[in-house]
């Protein structure tokens, strides 16, 4: 889930505002990070055609609750999901309910859990059925840009390293130039709290940016659109969706910064083989 943001707002963040987590908290917060990793791999194989919002809603919150977690998002400043399921120009928030799944459709998956007091936060894209090439691209292009995003989480460097890397990502591709990158709303740090300190964008941003430390966890999640990156909020106060009516795809994960490199605290793998392919240093290969 992400936060909110504007075009004034500045990334800089004090140092002593943003928390820094021993060892022992980070690998606390990768058993959160395993509880929305496995949720969400439930979630992906039960999307089909015919089925409800409000289905896969239920399965996340027996799958969290099952592994000793809380969904985070339930109850959020009275969001009534565990899940947000956004479809097509959905961009993210949407709640989950009697809309049924059609083939052909996309569905962005955010998903949170809370165990032992810490919080874990990823969202993926999942095509419904057999889905329109041109919007398989932009999942494809959203997500790749989101470990273009990661593959920055060193320590050493700038937060504006990450947006700028996820915005870099985007526009490399072909026809980049023409899709919309999300700026109202933007990852986030991560830890005792779903949204703390810092914001993080998805876009460069010029100006001072916050340095990159050990200890340091961030969920990093763009979301990009196959038009414009204007968006709105429904009548439920929750569901942005875009202005244009073309659609969005969201993916996100909770990254740790360590000493070895970005870890990957929502994925499986803990990152491994994503950073392998990339050719970036990371300690998932030992701790997944």
């Amino acid at each position: 889930m992400c936060s909110t943001s504007s075009a004034s707002e500045t990334v800089f963040r004090r140092k002593d505002r943003v928390e820094v987590k021993s060892a022992e908290q980070i690998a606390l917060m990768r058993e959160a990070g395993l509880v929305v990793a496995r949720t969400l791999a439930l979630l992906r194989d039960a999307v089909a055609p015919g089925i409800t919002t409000r289905f896969l809603d239920v399965i996340a919150e027996e799958s969290i609750r099952s592994s000793g977690a809380i969904p985070s998002f339930l109850g959020y400043h009275g969001y009534p999901g565990s899940i947000c399921a956004s479809v097509n120009d959905e961009v993210v928030h949407g709640i989950p309910g009697d809309r049924v799944l059609l083939a052909g459709d996309q569905l962005s998956i955010d998903c949170g859990a809370i165990l032992a007091g810490w919080h874990g936060d990823a969202a993926i894209t999942v095509s419904v059925g057999e889905v329109d090439p041109a919007f398989l691209e932009l999942s494809r292009v959203t997500e790749e840009a989101l470990w273009a995003g990661l593959a920055k989480a060193q320590v050493g460097g700038k937060l504006n390293d990450i947006g700028r890397s996820v915005e870099d990502s985007v526009r490399a591709q072909p026809g980049g130039a023409a899709y919309g990158i999300v700026e109202e709303y933007v990852g986030h740090g991560i830890g005792t709290s779903m949204h703390m300190e810092p914001n993080v964008p998805n876009y460069d941003v010029t100006g001072k940016s916050l340095g990159l430390i050990e200890g340091m966890a961030l969920a990093v999640e763009p979301m990009v659109c196959a038009g414009q990156r204007t968006v709105r909020t429904l009548d439920d106060d929750w569901t942005v969706v875009t202005v244009d009516g073309l659609r969005a795809c969201h993916w996100e994960h909770t990254v740790a910064l360590t000493t070895e490199g970005p870890w990957v605290l929502t994925a499986l793998d803990g990152g491994a083989a994503r950073f392998a392919a990339l050719g970036v240093a990371s300690p998932a290969s030992t701790r997944a």
